[in-house]
């Protein structure tokens, strides 16, 4: 409003007091000042006015463009400092190790604030302070947090005060909670802008998003060891326990025949003895070979399904084929993802063994766009697909393969093929690569 009345003041005034001029021309210099007396002084009176009001317009303008000048360095000194920003971060979400994802921001916190020293420190359990990563000048940092220091000064306990001359800290967040504090000194005073403690503040984000992801991978193998042993759990005892029950009833009833000198029905009784101690065996390989850790460091997920393949094959006399395209075998999930795909495949073929009654398995892999596909085909019983009520899993024991599959944002699905054999289909989905869009 201010501006628009300043404006309104530069057009009106020159006209007002041009026109107050012609007045006072006409009715006062033209008896004293006859011509051309009278317009040399009109003419001096307007360059003067000119000048005056000209004047003040270009320091406006010099003002506004100083002003307009200095916003668009500021602009440029914020997309400079935002897309190097956006570099540390893609460049510390390609970081799979904590240490390194935070070693990694305090370095970047350092260069991005041209500062001397940085420091992350966590809070324990107990509330006290713990060097998580450092940066600075050597032996500068004291890791135990022993410098002398003002209460409540806890960067201080653990960089000299020589170089915290200028600080700058940023709290690490977990919803409400403080977990920490990333902090960077400098030997000499200065001042830190908006842009500094913006740039602090996004680095002290992204290693408290870390933090978490990693408290969080904790639980989840935590849950997965808990899962696993229930599991092995509920195998021994829906699997070994019954089978050893069975054991215990049969040799019980070989001995009251030989006792009763029927020696073809003790003989019988063995024969089934036999069978199911076959059948043992190959349930407790399974199991000896489920508590090993499924993905070989360099064998990869082909390379492991195919060495499980073999020695389930051995074992169950179930002749087991494995094909893999070549984009199939180069296609990286990560361990954990590797891991779970391969303990479906390893449930599946257990399933194969126990209730469909085939003689062959074929295992294909391959990779179709953004997906993983995995499939396993018998020439056994074949089964009804379910129809989507969870009650239709445990029949076939699937239940864990289809808990398995969501956890990695897969999809199982079971049909019988038209030869009549079955069909298990896995489809996982492969995360873009860092960086792409």
């Amino acid at each position: 409003m201010k501006v628009s009345r300043q404006r309104a003041l530069l057009i009106v005034a020159p006209a007002f007091v041009v026109g107050v001029i012609e007045v006072v021309s006409d009715t006062l210099f033209d008896p004293l000042l006859p011509f051309p007396r009278d317009a040399i002084l009109m003419t001096l009176v307007v360059l003067v006015l000119s000048f005056a009001l000209s004047g003040a317009a270009y320091r406006r303008i010099d003002a506004l463009g100083t002003t307009l000048t200095a916003r668009n360095r500021e602009l440029e000194e914020r997309a400079a400092s935002a897309a190097a920003l956006r570099r540390v971060s893609v460049a510390i979400t390609a970081l799979a190790d904590l240490h390194d994802v935070l070693e990694a921001v305090v370095g970047h916190a350092r260069t991005l604030l041209a500062a001397d020293a940085a420091v992350l420190l966590l809070t324990d359990a107990d509330g006290a302070p713990r060097l998580a990563a450092s940066g600075g000048p050597r032996d500068a940092v004291d890791p135990t947090g022993s410098l002398p220091a003002a209460d409540g000064d806890e960067v201080g306990r653990f960089l000299p005060a020589e170089l915290l001359e200028s600080r700058l800290v940023a709290p690490l967040q977990r919803g409400r909670e403080t977990i920490g504090l990333l902090a960077v000194g400098a030997r000499v005073p200065r001042s830190y802008d908006v842009d500094d403690v913006e740039t602090l503040a996004s680095l002290a984000d992204q290693a408290a998003i870390a933090i978490e992801h990693d408290r969080l991978e904790d639980r989840l193998r935590g849950v997965a060891v808990e899962m696993e042993r229930e599991r092995i759990a509920r195998e021994m005892h829906d699997g070994l326990a019954q089978v050893l029950g069975y054991v215990n009833t049969k040799s019980q009833a070989v001995e009251q025949l030989l006792a009763a000198g029927r020696i073809e029905d003790a003989r019988e009784q063995m024969a089934e003895l036999g069978e199911a101690a076959r059948s043992l065996y190959v349930d407790v390989r399974e199991a000896i070979l489920g508590l090993r850790s499924p993905i070989t460091p360099g064998l990869g997920l082909v390379g492991a399904i195919q060495d499980y393949s073999a020695r389930f094959a051995e074992a169950s006399k179930i002749r087991v084929s494995v094909e893999a395209t070549p984009e199939a075998r180069a296609t990286s999930l990560g361990h954990d993802v590797d891991a779970q795909i391969f303990r479906i495949v390893q449930e599946s073929l257990t399933n194969v063994r126990k209730h469909a009654g085939a003689s062959r398995v074929a295992i294909r892999l391959l990779r179709v766009d953004d997906e993983l596909e995995i499939e396993l085909a018998d020439d056994g019983r074949g089964f009804d697909a379910p129809t989507g009520s969870d009650n239709d899993w445990p029949r076939y024991g699937m239940t864990a393969m289809q808990e398995r599959a969501a956890s990695i944002g897969g999809r199982i699905g079971l049909a019988t093929a038209a030869s009549g054999g079955g069909v298990v289909t896995l489809d996982v989905p492969i995360p873009a690569p860092a960086g792409a869009s």
